[in-house]
């Protein structure tokens, strides 16, 4: 399960990096001591040699953007943080109605956060029978609450039936399927970080439609 498009999670996104990163270099030092994690340990999290990414913290190679994807990833940070961006001021606030819901192949969903962040929340509605063959496999994680009804939710070769109160939280990279278990629908709040993956794509395709 994904969702509408609400913004990239790691940031906005220049369409070119700039020829020279002077604070780049530092700053991918800074945060991976932060983490406390050994030059070896981030490397390879990032699919990178340990003498490549010693090689980026220093200076002595300018990274791409792709790298710089990877490594924002495992900092839990963005790319515009990376390039000393400073993000704009966001209104930690989401009033009732300020967004119109969106629909995609049978689903509804309400937009219950603010766009561009790591973290992206929705209010979903699941009418029987939409969706229900539909398996995804992508980068991040989901966590689901049942609102009303009940949710059969298949998670690789398990299958699950949720109620009102029950709540999953998994992997997106295991195989999942998630549909109504009964004529009445179904109602939930669900949280995912989608890492890499482009959200529009996921989900919504060229079938989204605002009402």
């Amino acid at each position: 399960m994904s969702t509408p498009p609400t913004g990239e999670p790691t940031g906005e996104l220049p369409d070119e990096l700039p020829d020279e990163l002077p604070d780049v270099a530092p700053r991918l030092r800074e945060l991976r001591r932060g983490r406390r994690l050994t030059l070896e340990t981030a490397a390879g999290r990032a699919g990178l040699s340990p003498a490549h990414l010693s090689r980026l913290e220093t200076g002595r190679r300018q990274p791409s953007l792709p790298m710089l994807l990877a490594l924002a990833r495992i900092y839990g940070t963005t790319v515009s943080e990376l390039l000393g961006e400073i993000p704009p001021e966001r209104d930690p606030i989401v009033r009732a109605g300020r967004t119109e819901p969106v629909e995609a192949d049978g689903w509804t969903y309400h937009q219950a956060g603010g766009s561009g962040r790591a973290m992206q929340p929705l209010r979903v509605q699941v009418p029987y029978g939409a969706q229900g063959d539909l398996v995804r496999v992508h980068p991040g994680e989901e966590w689901l609450y049942v609102l009303e009804g009940r949710l059969r939710l298949s998670l690789g070769d398990a299958v699950h039936v949720l109620g009102p109160g029950d709540s999953a939280h998994f992997d997106s990279l295991t195989p999942h399927r998630i549909a109504a278990a009964g004529p009445a629908g179904a109602e939930l709040l669900f949280v995912h970080t989608l890492l890499q993956s482009p959200a529009a794509e996921l989900c919504l395709g060229g079938g989204a439609h605002r009402r």
